[in-house]
């Protein structure tokens, strides 16, 4: 076993993480082949099977077990070892794999990239992209950057911002169908709702002084929020969009607000969720805390 070195044991506890060569490959950006070439070097060195193959993916041995609680314990001391020399030495460096739903890594986090690399010039940067909730561990991410409550208890969550939601439309739009003066008038216009979310479409007002939902029905639909922002961007029609994501775009006159006297953008957190053996890290608390500035610059502070 004095062959093998930190990278085979970290592909060892991917490979046992995600239960599939192929997945493991994706991360890497390498066949599959050479993936397996690996493990079977890395089972040659240690002179036991770690690992069973079948049709239904893979699935460690009694041996295998034993070697990844020794990998695991080896790969987090080496991170413990580059968190004290950055901390020593005041440098971030590193890769932080993040995940974030498309309408945020696009209009919010991509922005922010180039602040976060003069800050830190040796860290890297990998955003996964997705609207659904992903498996941190099985998927190797770092942090999760998600709006509302987060769903696990099994994660750490450090609220870095918070958003409303309110009406947008664009100038083009508005020049040729008008813009609402009232609730009411909703009923003639062209709506953009989230076929994904209902919940979304239960559009709130204030009325009268009191607190009122009505549910819309949209002339386009979509399950992705970019989605929806492309449509309204591309004069579709009236949508309920996140402020966070609307601000700038209403700053660089894409969007124009509608109903503002009328709508209720009430208020929900933006939390970054994280693996509670990982939040110590250097280069993850240097995400956290830039971004935690990065959101504070695009909106008023909560009321």
């Amino acid at each position: 076993m004095k062959d093998l070195d930190f990278d085979d044991m970290a592909l060892f506890v991917r490979v046992a993480t995600r239960g599939t060569l192929s997945a493991v490959a994706r991360e890497r950006n390498v066949p599959v082949s050479q993936v397996s070439r690996s493990l079977s070097r890395i089972e040659k060195q240690c002179g036991v099977r770690l690992v069973q193959r079948s049709t239904q993916g893979l699935s460690l041995t009694t041996e295998g077990q034993t070697f990844l609680g020794y990998c695991q314990r080896i790969t987090g001391t080496l991170e413990e070892l580059e968190a004290e020399f950055a901390h020593q030495t005041r440098e971030v460096s590193g890769t932080v794999q993040v995940a974030v739903s498309p309408a945020l890594g696009h209009f919010i986090i991509v922005p922010s990239l180039a602040g976060l690399y003069e800050r830190h010039p040796r860290l890297q940067i990998e955003l996964h992209s997705d609207d659904r909730l992903i498996d941190m561990a099985l998927e190797g991410v770092d942090l999760t950057l998600r709006s509302g409550a987060p769903h696990t208890e099994s994660m750490m969550a450090r609220q870095i911002g918070h958003h409303g939601r309110a009406l947008y439309a664009s100038p083009a739009y508005l020049a040729r169908f008008g813009t609402p003066t009232h609730p009411d008038e909703l009923l003639s216009h062209r709506l953009i709702t989230n076929s994904a979310a209902q919940h979304l479409n239960r559009w709130p007002f204030i009325l009268d002084g009191a607190p009122i939902e009505r549910p819309v029905q949209g002339h386009y639909r979509a399950n992705s929020t970019g989605i929806m922002m492309t449509m309204v961007l591309n004069d579709l029609g009236i949508c309920r969009c996140n402020t966070l994501i609307a601000a700038p775009l209403v700053a660089q006159g894409k969007l124009l607000p509608v109903l503002e006297k009328w709508v209720d953008v009430q208020n929900f957190p933006i939390y970054a969720l994280l693996m509670p053996q990982r939040h110590h890290l250097p280069k993850i608390q240097a995400c956290l805390n830039y971004w935690s500035q990065w959101f504070q610059t695009l909106l008023p502070p909560q009321p």
